[in-house]
């Protein structure tokens, strides 16, 4: 008996059909269409617009609490040098938890209906639709509710005075990240350091998926073995 292969039909909301594809999700996943109209992922209009973000609403809603989580540790007696010291770490935490999240629960094979689906909803989208400009950064919803978790991350390796300034930095990390993000994809950048990144997150989607997991760097990827070896060629022959 033949069992007929599943196909996506891109005309119909997304979200329900992909986790019928099974094993060959992945391959799926990884071959983009390049447009900036990205599907529909729900026939619910409520459910839909909470999948979709304009890149500025980032800035406009967790700036003010950046400000707000740094002021906490200064009302406490920190000194400037000390806050700016614990905004630069937590800054670093993040280009730790940006890389570590792109690379082992973003880009995790699954098989599953379920898995597939809830794969796509969080990251398989963005490699499918790559260019779609209002599902580039994450939605503010989902962010709030990751907040907790990495507060309470934050507050296992430091004292109650410095974990608000720890996490106001690696909020303001996650900013960066985001922005950037968006910018790498639907910027058109002159200067050497981010036509670089552009080419190298470029080069993630396109050409090499399992290398490459840096967006605001490559530190992590030369750390852990996961910088592309035709980056390295490209260095070499500059």
């Amino acid at each position: 008996m033949v069992v007929q292969e599943f196909t996506v039909d891109l005309d119909k909301p997304l979200v329900f059909q992909v986790g019928h594809l099974g094993e060959t999700y992945q391959e799926w996943v990884h071959q983009p269409i390049v447009s900036k109209e990205g599907p529909r992922f729900f026939e619910s209009d409520f459910w839909e617009s909470l999948t979709r973000t304009v890149w500025w609403a980032i800035p406009v809603i967790w700036l003010p609490v950046v400000c707000w989580s740094i002021s906490m540790s200064v009302r406490m007696g920190h000194t400037p040098p000390q806050i700016a010291l614990m905004v630069v770490c937590g800054i670093f935490i993040w280009t730790l938890l940006e890389y570590s999240l792109h690379r082992f629960l973003f880009h995790i094979n699954t098989k599953s209906y379920w898995g597939n689906t809830m794969h796509y909803l969080l990251h398989g989208c963005h490699h499918k639709h790559p260019m779609d400009g209002l599902r580039l950064v994450f939605p503010p919803a989902a962010t709030a509710i990751l907040c907790f978790p990495f507060w309470n991350l934050v507050k296992l390796f430091s004292t109650p005075t410095m974990t608000p300034a720890l996490f106001g930095g690696g909020l303001l990390g996650y900013v960066m990240y985001d922005v950037t993000h968006y910018y790498l994809h639907h910027g058109q950048p002159t200067r050497k350091l981010p036509k670089h990144l552009k080419k190298y997150h470029l080069n993630h989607h396109f050409r090499i998926q399992n290398m490459g997991f840096g967006i605001t760097s490559a530190m992590w990827d030369r750390v852990f073995g996961t910088f592309p070896q035709d980056a390295k060629a490209g260095e070499k022959s500059r």
